[in-house]
């Protein structure tokens, strides 16, 4: 095992402890490094891998701000990963997609569920609207923001995946919802590709809002089965469409 692994693993084992939590500062190179008996470069390149893995953020200077401090963005480090990995052309596009779409489609299961077993408190629906949760309510006004026909590709995809993310955060999995924030930076990638290469980007962008509805309204209504199915034909008949996913065949779910 190599210096800077050592102090990793001993990092490691005094989070698990409970010695540092979060928010809390890690003590300064120097002190870990007399600690460990180790030298400070190790200390130092054990802190920049736990900075790249989203465990620690590190601050320069002097003052209250500097320093490590323990935060928790799993996310980070997932989503530099497979960002990397696709990049090189070690994870294929159709192995995100079906990664992605196998925990979304579990999400979208839980989020309806949960939502079946509680009261809609999102007031009355407007016109053409069906009435949601209050839990519902970003997700719901993601929708209307991506019905803007005026609204850029970029723009419309960022909105796309802070919908997503938004029902995913619903079925309350915190490692799923870290999981799937994780591949976003990957997925943005290429979908952004894919709608490049559309001939009628407005037709599929209204057709998207319509998909958005479907799956909001099935989560909102406390219907798993369709939500279910409405995420599983959204994620891949919009790969399938961009030419991402020719060959895909929907399982009995979709």
């Amino acid at each position: 095992m190599r210096t800077h692994e050592k102090v990793l693993a001993r990092i490691e084992s005094d989070l698990a402890a409970g010695r540092w939590t979060l928010g809390e500062r890690l003590p300064a190179e120097r002190a870990l490094a007399e600690e460990l008996g180790v030298s400070r470069p190790s200390v130092r390149e054990a802190i920049r891998i736990l900075e790249a893995m989203g465990i620690i953020r590190t601050a320069v200077g002097s003052g209250p701000d500097a320093g490590a401090v323990v935060v928790d963005r799993p996310a980070a480090g997932l989503g530099a990963a497979v960002r990397l990995h696709v990049a090189s052309g070690t994870l294929p596009v159709h192995d995100v997609v079906a990664t992605r779409a196998a925990l979304e489609t579990w999400a979208v299961r839980e989020a309806a569920g949960r939502a079946a077993q509680g009261v809609p408190d999102g007031g009355p629906p407007t016109a053409g609207e069906a009435s949601v949760p209050g839990a519902l309510a970003e997700a719901q006004r993601l929708v209307r923001a991506m019905a803007d026909p005026g609204l850029g590709t970029e723009e419309f995809v960022r909105l796309d995946q802070d919908f997503h993310l938004e029902i995913v955060r619903q079925a309350g999995n915190q490692l799923v919802e870290a999981i799937l924030t994780g591949l976003r930076s990957a997925v943005s990638s290429y979908v952004v590709r894919g709608v490049g290469g559309l001939p009628d980007w407005p037709g599929t962008a209204r057709r998207l809002c319509s998909e958005h509805d479907e799956i909001l309204d099935a989560v909102a209504s406390g219907d798993p089965d369709r939500a279910e199915r409405a995420t599983q034909a959204h994620i891949w008949g919009f790969y399938r469409e961009t030419g991402l996913a020719p060959d895909v065949e929907l399982t009995a779910g979709g």
